[in-house]
């Protein structure tokens, strides 16, 4: 008898047990991976995984094997599952014994990625599984983890499930398991964007800063795919953009920047075309690599705007890594690099700038500050600036390109800038110590879009999460002391391949570093920087930062009783 294969969707399909004959049938049915849920050793009729593990890799199939006892599905195999399908190639066919746990599995995946209790009722039913019991009890489990829970209720709702985002929910999550958390943002991958610049410079590939955001969601947190329309902390509730509201005890805003794209002229409509790119696009970074490896003479135009904006090194990164390349491959000389700077310096601690200057020195960069990015041509291969001549009037000055790398203005996101949680210039207005809001007291900021006046960088955010973690905590009454932020950022600047100027600092500019210098002097170039850069901060952004592991970023607190301020 041929196996039934029942379509659940474009990507996966379900079946009860299968042999090693019905693999021809499965491949034929466009599969291209095979996911074993039952455990060897159920029926005596039972071949093995091993067996049909050997059939289906020579049928070209990629295989897994997520067991599960039946009956007892739990979060672990959950978490095994996701793991697996986020690995493997689509579509996938998944077998058990009758197929309900492998039916089981997809829709508890696909409760975590948001979607309806009744949506997957009804498609489980269509393909002859009842799962209401499965359901119901999983419900009742997650209605346990918070006195008074609903759906559209929760102790903490955070918004952004960027590196911020993630990382204060798993850091809450490590500390305590006896609240109903949320984590709102509707994106379906998140990004490790400090790889981008590496990306940019031949370094790193595309798909090693990159994952699902279904296989970040820390265990126990509720995800609410969907996008925030309004922030409403008088009434205590978060607006998503079809207007359903999300009530909270207490808030955590951590949503990223706004790229503006917008807001120079001419750029969306030449973007990844004419030579025109930008490393602050996950899509765009390996553009940057094809003009930087192919460009063997002519001009390169390396642009940032005004402050703030995410990771202030990022853009003249760009600068030194792709003039490394032009040295290496003896192009240098033939090439007219420029850098165009709105600010009025290169980098804004001091401590920093001899080691950089004398990079840009010996590629031989012409520096230009002052000058800010307003209007570009891409077919004719113009950029327009704006700057001040000598009487303090704004002119504008052009220059033609043969690559030109952009960095957009930067903001905080609309439905910030319009909330009563922004300050005058439209950012979350925090304390910069507590990163407690001035204004609502159960909200917390954290991340790029906030106030307090320190680098926008992912470093940042790491010394942040654990620091509003506690805080929040702390005002529930389940933590002791208040934890300070000290203004804490890291910015790698990638001034050679094989070396960086590690810049670690704080609040007015004050010099903290992580490491003795004599094994990394911040302020010189360092090949172990590099290493820490390549090799070592991406797992522990992956598995550590937004695993709730805080690897060097234990909070500083005050003693109960002290003054917090």
């Amino acid at each position: 008898m041929s196996v039934d294969i029942i379509r659940v969707s474009d990507e996966y399909a379900v079946s009860a047990q299968i042999s090693a004959a019905d693999i021809e049938a499965i491949v034929a049915s466009g599969a291209k991976s095979l996911l074993c849920s039952r455990p060897d050793g159920e029926a005596n009729d039972q071949p093995t995984f091993a067996e049909l593990e050997a059939v289906a890799r020579e049928a070209g199939l990629e295989v897994a094997h997520v067991p599960v006892i039946s009956g007892k599905v739990n979060e672990k195999n959950v978490d095994d599952f996701l793991a697996v399908v986020e690995r493997l190639e689509k579509p996938i066919h998944a077998y058990c014994r009758t197929g309900t746990r492998s039916m089981t599995l997809w829709t508890l995946y696909q409760r975590r990625l948001g979607v309806p209790d009744e949506e997957l009722l009804t498609r489980a039913s269509a393909c002859g599984y009842d799962l209401s019991e499965v359901l119901a009890a999983k419900q009742k489990t997650r209605a346990a983890a918070g006195p008074g829970h609903r759906r559209d209720h929760y102790d903490i709702v955070i918004v952004g499930a960027g590196a911020a985002g993630i990382a204060v929910a798993s850091s809450l999550m490590a500390r305590t398991q006896d609240l109903a958390i949320a984590i709102i943002d509707p994106a379906a991958v998140h990004y490790y964007q400090p790889g981008w610049t590496m990306v940019g410079a031949g370094v790193f590939t595309q798909q090693e800063t990159v994952k699902t955001t279904a296989s970040l969601i820390p265990r126990g947190v509720t995800w609410i795919q969907a996008a925030v329309g309004d922030l409403e902390p008088d009434e205590n509730r978060v607006l998503l953009e079809d207007a359903r509201p999300v009530y909270y005890d207490r808030l955590i805003v951590a949503p990223g920047i706004k790229l503006d794209w917008n807001g120079i002229e001419g750029l969306v409509d030449t973007l990844g075309d004419n030579g025109v790119t930008s490393n602050y696009r996950f899509d765009l970074a390996p553009y940057t690599w094809e003009l930087v490896s192919q460009l063997r003479s002519g001009r390169a135009v390396f642009t940032q705007p005004p402050m703030p904006i995410k990771c202030a090194g990022a853009p003249q990164k760009a600068v030194y890594m792709s003039a490394d390349h032009w040295k290496r491959s003896g192009s240098l000389g033939a090439i007219d690099i420029a850098f165009y700077n709105a600010g009025q310096v290169l980098f804004g601690v001091k401590e920093y700038v001899p080691a950089l200057m004398a990079y840009m020195e010996g590629y031989g960069v012409d520096l230009n500050f002052g000058k800010r990015l307003v209007r570009i041509d891409g077919p004719g291969q113009t950029a327009w600036f704006e700057t001040q001549n000598a009487d303090g009037g704004i002119i504008e000055e052009s220059t033609a390109f043969d690559m030109i790398h952009v960095v957009p203005p930067q903001t905080a996101p609309d439905f910030v800038r319009g909330s009563p949680l922004a300050d005058e210039a439209g950012w979350i207005d925090v304390d910069q110590n507590t990163l407690q809001h001035r204004r609502y007291a159960n909200v917390w900021g954290l991340g790029d879009a906030m106030n307090a006046p320190n680098a926008k960088t992912a470093a940042a955010a790491r010394m942040q999460a654990p620091i509003v973690a506690n805080n929040l905590l702390q005002d529930l009454g389940k933590a002791r002391g208040v934890a300070h932020y000290n203004g804490y950022g890291s910015c790698p600047l990638t001034v050679e391949r094989g070396k960086i100027v590690l810049a670690e600092f704080g609040y007015g500019g004050k010099l903290l570093p992580s490491f003795p210098r004599w094994l990394i002097n911040g302020e010189k170039p360092s090949r172990l920087a590099w290493i820490l850069k390549e090799k070592i901060l991406p797992p522990v952004y992956w598995k550590a930062m937004l695993r709730g592991r805080e690897w060097m970023v234990e909070p500083e607190r005050s003693k109960p009783g002290a003054n917090a301020a």
